[in-house]
């Protein structure tokens, strides 16, 4: 079955200002290198769906919810976080966002796509149970989790964080649900400034130092996360899929190159194949430096396509 290319237009309409570096023209630059490298001919492509409140609620406080909807405004910005922002369209864009997720998730499970490659913003993997953070409104990714396992009754669920940043947002959600193993690196020293507390037995989290490049990145995947998830035997796995760790974005300091997102993806498709028929959902997380993030986004569609 061919891999889900899932995307919508109010995406872009989202923007928090003329130098802000979580900017649109991330999902152009995306688009257009699958387009020019042939990837999205043998894709199929959807249309986001607004998430529902139902959704949402599935992993964020309602209150939060009403309050992010009251909050949008008519023109300008409103700002919700020292770094993030709302303009007139963030609303639809955020509902988008995690709609993708829970399309994704019905896609899959239905049988329809293999697996799913969610290009959307604004990302979501900081955005905590009650509060928006870290350019993050809606955390898309555990949205899409808790309808996999509330909706299509799931007991076993990974979740897959390479982001150069911690997902505290998605921990927040779903730390000591028994239900999901969460597994993630991250820069050391990075905005949240979390991950290295004590973890709770369903994460896996592993710092990494600045400059430390490929090797430990690999090492940590192999010796971590692949013994955790061999013996977790996911029914589905979701990709927290940032980008920003890449030598060439200056949002972190880690030092990966393509090579690098293609390799973990081939681990973790591996996974997937091993214990639950090669579904995988990912979706977009960071990455700020727009030709480093279409070349490494693309290395991980391939494989996700089965093409690499």
């Amino acid at each position: 079955m061919p891999t889900a290319y899932i995307t919508h237009a109010d995406c872009a309409r989202h923007e928090m200002g003329a130098d802000h570096p979580e900017a649109p023209e991330r999902l152009a630059s995306i688009h257009d290198h699958l387009l020019i490298k042939g990837l999205l001919d043998y894709m199929v492509a959807y249309d986001a769906p607004l998430a529902t409140q139902e959704q949402l609620g599935r992993a964020h406080s309602l209150r939060y919810v009403h309050d992010l909807i009251a909050a949008t405004p008519i023109e300008g910005h409103v700002q919700v976080d020292p770094d993030t922002c709302m303009n007139s369209h963030t609303l639809m864009a955020a509902l988008r966002a995690a709609g993708a997720a829970v399309l994704a998730t019905d896609l899959v499970l239905g049988g329809k796509a293999d697996a799913a490659f969610c290009c959307v913003r604004p990302p979501g993997h900081h955005a905590e149970r009650a509060a928006a953070m870290g350019f993050c409104f809606f955390n898309n990714v555990a949205v899409g989790i808790r309808h996999a396992l509330d909706v299509h009754g799931l007991r076993r669920v990974a979740l897959i964080d390479f982001d150069v940043h911690h997902g505290n947002g998605s921990e927040d959600i779903l730390r000591d649900d028994e239900r999901v193993l969460m597994c993630s690196t991250f820069e050391i020293g990075l905005y949240p400034f979390s991950g290295e507390d004590g973890d709770a037995p369903n994460m896996v989290n592993v710092g990494l130092p600045a400059r430390s490049g490929s090797d430990a990145f690999r090492a940590a995947v192999t010796s971590r996360w692949l013994p955790a998830l061999e013996a977790f035997g996911p029914e589905i796995v979701y990709i927290s899929a940032g980008f920003d760790g890449h030598r060439e974005d200056d949002m972190g300091n880690l030092g990966l190159v393509e090579a690098d997102y293609t390799w973990v993806t081939q681990r973790i498709t591996e996974i997937a194949r091993r214990h639950c028929r090669g579904r995988v959902i990912s979706c977009l997380e960071g990455g700020y430096a727009l030709s480093a993030l279409a070349r490494s986004a693309g290395a991980h569609v391939k494989v996700l396509m089965g093409a690499d």
